[in-house]
C-alpha cells in the first residue's frame, strides 16, 4: 500500500476540510447549528483518518501489526488494527463537538447570554444566586458515552495485541458498558417496557423488569460488539455492514423525528434521536475513510478493536436513545449469525480458530470452509447436523460421510459459509456485496415494521 496521497486525493481532501471549517465557521453567527456543525465535523473526521490511514500504514507494518490477506492468490502482507486509528479519529470529533449541542444553554449562562435574545429558565439556589438551569442530564449522557466507547476501544486494542481468547473477550463490552448503565440509572432510570395491546389483558399496560432490564441493556452491549465480530473474515465486510447499519439507525432518527408531533415544548423523543444522529454522523465519516481501504481488494485489515467500537456506537445509541427494540430490528443478521455459531462457539461441535470461507486458488473463488472431525461426533450430534444438511427447502450446512456413515467433515456454522453452500462459490467482492443487500432488505424491512406496523402491537409511538 503507497503511504502517500496522490495529488487528486490531497486536493480532494483538503477541499473537504476547507468547505467544512468554513461551515464552522459560519455556525457561530447563528446559536451553533448542532446538526450542521456535526455534519461539518464528520466530513474533517473523514478527511483525517483516510490521511492517517495511508501515512500510518508503514509505521503499523515495523510494529508488526500486520498480516496475510489468506483469500488471496498472492498473499501478501498489509498493514492491521487500522480500525484503532479509525476509533480515536472519532474520539476527538466526539469531544470536540460537545459544547455545540449545548451552545444556547451555554451562551445563556454568561454575560452575552441577552444580547443573544435567548430566553431560558432560572431557578433560585438556597443561597440566593441566581443560575441557568443548566441540561446536565443530557451532558451526562453524552460523556457516559464518551467513556463507554474509550473503554472499549483501549479494551479492543488490548485484544488486537494480545489476541485474548474468544471465552474472555465475550464479556469486554460489558465492563466499557458501566459508565452509560450508571449514568442510565442515575438519570432516567425507567425499567418499565410497554406490553402489546394483544397481552394488556392479562399484564396490564406496563411492566416493570427492574434489575432484569439492566441485565438485558447489558446483554445488547455485550452482542453489538461481539456480532459485528462474528460476522467477519473477508474483505470490507466489516466495515460495509457497519456502515449500512449506521445509515438505516440515522433514517430511523430522521423518520422518528419527522413523525414526531409539532408541539409548543420538545416533544419526548426529539433528544434521544438529536444524540443519536450527533454519534452516528461522525461514525459514518471515519467509518467510510476505513471502508476506502479495507474494500477488495484490501490495503488494510481492520482488526477486532473497529468491531468492538462500532457494535458499542450502536449499543449507545440504542440504549441512550431509548430505541433498542429498533435497534435488534436492524440486527436481524447478526442475530441470525449467532445462533446458527452457537454451536461452536459454545464448543458443542469443534471450532477452528479461523472460520473464513476457504479460497481456492484454482478459481479464484471462495467455497465454504470445513471443519475436520477427529473422532465421529456423538449420536446425538450427528442426527443434529444430518437434520441442518437435509433442512427443507434449503440446507443449513453440508456434511462428509465415510464408508460406515459417520461425519468426517462439516462446513463450519458462519452466515457466510451458508451463502455460500446456498448459492455456490463467488468471488469475494460479490459475496461481500450480496451479503450486504441483504442486511440493507432486512433492515428496510425493520424500519417498515417499527414506523408502520408498531400500532398494529402498541398503542402508541411517536406519531401520537
Amino acid at each position: 500500500m503507497t503511504t502517500a496521497l496522490n495529488r487528486v486525493e490531497a486536493w480532494s481532501l483538503l477541499a473537504l476540510s476547507a468547505a467544512c471549517v468554513g461551515i464552522l465557521a459560519n455556525t457561530f453567527h447563528g446559536d451553533g447549528e448542532p446538526l450542521i456543525t456535526s455534519l461539518a465535523f464528520s466530513g474533517i473526521a473523514f478527511a483525517f483518518t483516510f490521511s492517517l490511514i495511508r501515512w500510518l500504514g508503514e509505521t503499523f507494518m515495523k510494529a508488526n501489526l500486520k498480516g496475510r490477506d489468506m483469500s488471496k492468490l498472492n498473499r501478501i502482507e498489509i498493514p492491521e488494527n487500522m480500525g484503532a486509528v479509525c476509533a480515536v479519529v472519532y474520539l476527538l470529533t466526539v469531544i470536540i463537538f460537545i459544547p455545540f449541542p449545548f451552545y444556547k444553554d451555554i451562551v445563556a449562562a454568561t454575560s452575552g447570554g441577552g444580547s443573544r435574545e435567548i430566553e431560558v429558565e432560572r431557578q433560585p439556589m438556597e443561597t440566593g444566586r441566581i443560575l441557568h438551569r443548566f441540561p446536565h442530564n443530557k451532558l451526562a449522557s453524552y460523556l457516559s458515552a464518551i467513556l463507554s466507547l474509550q473503554s472499549v476501544v483501549l479494551l479492543g486494542i488490548g485484544d488486537d495485541l494480545f489476541d485474548i481468547r474468544w471465552r474472555h473477550k465475550l464479556f469486554i463490552p460489558a465492563f466499557a458498558s458501566i459508565p452509560m448503565l450508571v449514568v442510565y440509572f442515575v438519570d432516567y432510570g425507567v425499567t418499565n417496557v410497554v406490553v402489546p395491546v394483544q397481552l394488556e389483558e392479562y399484564l396490564g399496560k406496563m411492566v416493570d423488569l427492574g434489575w432484569l432490564y439492566y441485565a438485558y441493556m447489558a446483554a445488547i452491549s455485550i452482542f453489538c460488539p461481539n456480532s459485528i465480530n462474528i460476522l467477519a473474515g473477508i474483505n470490507g465486510i466489516e466495515v460495509s455492514q457497519s456502515l449500512v447499519i449506521s445509515v438505516l439507525l440515522l433514517a430511523n432518527d430522521i423518520l422518528s423525528l419527522y413523525a414526531a408531533p409539532d408541539t409548543p415544548t420538545p416533544h419526548p423523543a426529539t433528544d434521544p434521536h438529536l444524540f443519536s444522529i450527533y454519534l452516528l454522523l461522525p461514525f459514518i465519516g471515519v467509518s467510510a475513510a476505513l471502508w476506502w481501504h479495507n474494500w477488495y481488494p484490501a490495503k488494510v485489515f481492520v482488526g477486532d478493536t473497529y468491531c468492538y467500537f462500532a457494535g458499542m456506537v450502536f449499543a449507545i445509541v440504542g440504549i441512550l436513545g431509548h430505541f433498542s427494540k429498533t435497534l435488534l430490528l436492524l440486527l436481524i443478521p447478526q442475530i441470525f449469525n449467532f445462533i446458527y455459531s452457537a454451536p461452536q462457539l459454545f464448543k458443542l461441535i469443534p471450532c477452528p480458530r479461523h472460520r473464513l470461507p476457504r479460497f481456492n486458488a484454482r478459481t479464484g473463488l471462495l467455497e465454504p470452509s470445513v471443519t475436520q472431525w477427529q473422532q465421529p461426533p456423538s449420536r446425538v450430534v450427528a442426527c443434529l447436523l444430518k437434520l441442518l444438511a437435509n433442512f427443507p427447502l434449503l440446507p443449513l450446512l453440508k456434511v462428509v460421510e465415510n464408508d460406515k456413515g459417520e461425519i468426517i467433515e462439516s462446513t463450519n456454522f458462519t452466515i457466510l459459509n451458508l451463502w455460500l453452500v446456498w448459492f455456490g462459490p463467488k468471488r469475494e467482492d460479490r459475496l461481500a456485496i450480496e451479503l450486504l443487500a441483504m442486511q440493507a432488505l432486512c433492515g428496510i424491512l425493520g424500519l417498515f415494521v417499527r414506523h408502520k406496523l408498531a400500532l398494529w402491537v402498541f398503542r402508541q409511538d411517536n406519531r401520537s
